[in-house]
């Protein structure tokens, strides 16, 4: 009888007697928080993980507990990768795909949270820009590489909940900016790339699926002023501060894993996930579950179809 597993399992609780010799699986933002758990927790029992990080130095630094545990073959090698410049993006994926070693797992763990406005090197808003359009066309242009029985996570969150996609204004051109209203737009279009994803490559046997990882202390987070995160911890009715559910860092890397790896795919594939599970659907305010404009797959369409004029690239 398959293990169940929940919001306090761990990255060693789900992949517990799980063997990933021999394979392959490339794993963004590695160079600190869930990037550099979920490495270490693959590269431990046996994977062979593509750390991709914007700072080498840093992420050299981070790798030394992913070298520490690995076992049975797994190991960890490092690529550049700046998720805020299509030059960088496009450098490294043309790097892997002329390297031609396939994936069995692509984590696309990277973002950031709740930006002042700025825009990329490419003039896209920050965090949309860089959660979305930079995992966009990294993982189109590897998509080649990905084996049969592969699977693509996104790192979503339930922050999606704050916004839809805004597909006539997505770099606030005309829309006064908010923190999180650009974060819910991000993460929404993380779940919506994995809707339609998953669509256009389960016959081929390659699935993908969304994650949010939970409530986790981790650098996501320098950017929040009192002012700022208190727009995510409103007042409940007695006036009080409502409180979050924290995790660990192997907690909130737990449901990537899981979802990757130990999961059915018929199960997760174009789903949303968390706590090691796939989320119900869910209204308004509450702080879990899906919304469904993040699961509509005509929504998903048009996102790709805005993010490929956004690009200047078809896939």
């Amino acid at each position: 009888m398959p293990a169940t597993f929940g919001a306090q399992s761990t990255t060693d609780d789900v992949l517990d007697g799980v063997d990933l010799r021999g394979k392959r699986v490339l794993v963004t933002g590695v160079s600190a928080g869930l990037g550099a758990e979920t490495a270490r927790a693959l590269a431990a029992h046996g994977a062979t993980v593509v750390g991709a990080a914007r700072d080498l130095d840093k992420a050299r630094r981070a790798s030394e507990p992913v070298l520490r545990d690995a076992a049975n073959g797994g190991g960890l090698e490092l690529v550049e990768l700046d998720l805020g410049s299509l030059a960088s993006i496009r450098r490294a994926a043309d790097a892997l795909v002329a390297a031609g070693r396939p994936f069995d797992l692509v984590i696309a763990n990277a973002g950031v949270m709740a930006t002042p406005f700025g825009k990329t090197a490419d003039g896209f808003e920050t965090q949309f820009g860089t959660n979305h359009l930079g995992h966009f066309v990294l993982v189109n242009r590897i998509a080649p590489l990905l084996r049969p029985g592969s699977r693509l996570v996104n790192l979503s969150s339930a922050g999606h909940r704050f916004s839809d996609v805004d597909l006539a204004d997505p770099n606030f051109d005309t829309t006064p900016y908010a923190e999180f209203v650009a974060y819910g737009r991000s993460k929404t279009a993380n779940v919506l790339f994995a809707v339609e994803f998953d669509r256009r490559h389960r016959a081929q046997g390659v699935r993908a699926t969304a994650v949010h990882p939970g409530v986790i202390q981790t650098e996501l987070g320098r950017y929040m002023t009192p002012e700022v995160r208190a727009q995510i911890v409103p007042p409940n009715p007695t006036g009080e501060a409502e409180a979050i559910p924290w995790k660990t860092i192997p907690q909130g890397a737990a449901t990537s894993l899981w979802a990757g790896v130990v999961a059915a795919a018929d199960d997760i594939g174009g789903r949303y996930c968390e706590d090691c599970h796939v989320a119900e659907l869910k209204q308004g305010a509450e702080r879990g579950g899906v919304r469904a404009y993040a699961l509509d797959p005509e929504r998903a369409k048009a996102l790709w179809a805005k993010s490929e004029e956004m690009v200047g690239e078809r896939f």
